[in-house]
């Protein structure tokens, strides 16, 4: 891709919100989803090399500016070092999802960061590549997790088999698979719902996870949407982060009983995902949950309604 000056060359790319999890799939499984997301503008300019933040808006003032502290500013400054590159980036972040929310809110940044910096040095790099730039990035505000980032990046429904070295499965996704996703006004950081979870659990808990997360697998592959409900049933985390969110519990039932396959935690909470059949059902499951909440005393957002299969961070605009 060749530059037309360099200190005029920008480019705004967006990354969508994610469900990650997806009940029993703790860290290794995550869907990207429509109707929220961040979007990054990345400009090369003249100085130093390195990545600078000028501007981040829909924050409330929150997030540091910081490169360094930033998912954003630190998956770009990975692409410019994977890439080989010395340039002067300077982003500008338009947050377009609330933080702490669980739907991959850093996650968000830091792909829209990584995409608009590796197209605004002529895409160097490979997808895998940025997914482990934002990698990097997670690390130092969540953990050294792949499940938000990867769909955020790539689109679609991913399984990360493993983090180090990165290897990443696209699973197919059922036809007429929604989600719907609710979010109450409530916070939960994600540091605080990591601490809630259990140190050991049994052999027999254990054995039944891995079987729902076989199952999962099988249910994509087939089309088994009754399964794949069936399957998304978690003894370990979803239990525990539940018990943080007011209501969280009785949202997960009031989906189940408006007709949805299954229903969970997206990601570290506190909104709560569902996995319907049609736009129609989703619709249903996620107004009993917006109920749901309201019983338990928090008002929430406007429910999202999805389809499962979704593209990841794009380019929206540019002048590369």
């Amino acid at each position: 891709m060749t530059m037309n000056n360099q200190n005029e060359a920008s480019v705004t790319v967006f990354a969508p919100a994610t469900v990650a999890n997806l009940g029993p799939g703790f860290d290794i499984l995550g869907l990207a989803i429509e109707g929220a997301g961040d979007e990054v503008t990345a400009r090369r300019v003249s100085g130093a090399t390195g990545v600078v933040i000028a501007s981040i808006e829909g924050d409330g003032g929150v997030l540091p500016l910081d490169a360094a502290s930033n998912t954003a500013g630190i998956a770009a400054a990975h692409v410019l070092k994977m890439a080989g590159v010395e340039a002067r980036v300077e982003l500008s972040i338009v947050k377009g999802m609330p933080m702490g929310s669980g739907m991959g809110s850093s996650a968000a940044s830091a792909a829209a960061a990584a995409v608009a910096t590796n197209l605004l040095v002529g895409s160097p790099l490979r997808k895998t590549a940025l997914v482990e730039a934002c990698v990097e990035a997670e690390a130092a505000v969540s953990g050294r997790h792949a499940d938000n980032v990867a769909p955020a990046v790539l689109g679609g429904l991913i399984m990360v088999r493993r983090v180090e070295p990165l290897e990443l499965i696209r699973l197919p996704v059922p036809d007429g698979l929604t989600v719907a996703v609710v979010t109450p006004h409530f916070e939960l950081p994600t540091r605080q719902a990591r601490a809630a979870l259990p140190e050991a659990v049994s052999m027999g808990v254990m054995v039944r996870t891995m079987a729902n997360v076989a199952a999962i697998v099988s249910a994509c592959h087939t089309g088994d949407l009754a399964l794949l409900g069936r399957s998304i049933h978690d003894e370990i985390v979803t239990p525990a982060r539940a018990a943080l969110i007011p209501g969280g519990q009785a949202a997960m039932d009031a989906a189940l009983d408006a007709g949805a396959l299954g229903s969970s935690i997206s990601g570290a909470g506190p909104s709560i995902f569902a996995l319907c059949r049609s736009p129609r059902s989703a619709q249903k499951a996620a107004d009993a949950m917006i109920r749901a909440f309201k019983a338990a005393g928090l008002t929430c957002r406007p429910a999202i309604v999805s389809p499962a299969e979704c593209s990841g961070a794009r380019m929206i605009s540019g002048t590369i």
